[in-house]
């Protein structure tokens, strides 16, 4: 069992990256955890072509906007979860998210769910955002998002076996 986070900035290519590493692992089944919640026209139309993009990868998507440790995969094999400011907007701000709560409660739910699939899975790559570099004071909704994105990133690489940041395409081991 092989546990990879791949951390990076928008546009940095961690999917991409991502994808081959699961690619280039040999499994033949590979799902990809979809947590994109599909809104309006647009955002359905941007889903339908990243299925197609991914079928053509080889990858079984599995729609998962929540609770992911509740996620029971058909088998086991390789997975790629895409990606973890989905998930943590998802669980803040979704039906019944835990904004006011203002505790660890979406961080828990999301690495104790993380780890749960990992142990279905024979490689579990997770992608996540870096959001906290750019220097900029947020509002205090934002700034929680961002605290929480950053808790989970933290929890997740301490577990983890691998950790790289994307940069401009590249993968940069960090351990």
């Amino acid at each position: 069992m092989r546990n990879v986070l791949v951390i990076g900035g928008s546009a940095s290519g961690k999917s991409g990256l991502a994808e081959g590493i699961v690619s280039a692992a040999g499994f033949p089944r590979r799902f990809y955890i979809a947590t994109m919640m599909p809104f309006g026209g647009e955002g359905q139309a941007r889903i339908a072509k990243h299925r197609e993009a991914r079928r053509e990868l080889g990858f079984e998507t599995v729609e998962r906007y929540t609770d992911i440790g509740g996620l029971i995969l058909p088998e086991r094999g390789a997975a790629l979860l895409e990606d973890i400011g989905n998930l943590v907007a998802n669980e803040m701000f979704g039906d019944g998210g835990d904004l006011d709560k203002r505790d660890a409660g979406p961080a828990e739910r999301i690495v104790s769910g993380a780890l749960a699939l990992a142990e279905q899975c024979g490689l579990f790559v997770v992608v996540t955002n870096d959001v906290s570099r750019d220097g900029v004071r947020y509002d205090a909704e934002t700034a929680e998002y961002i605290r929480v994105i950053g808790l989970v990133n933290r929890r997740l690489a301490a577990r983890f076996d691998e950790v790289y940041e994307a940069v401009a395409g590249f993968l940069i081991q960090i351990k």
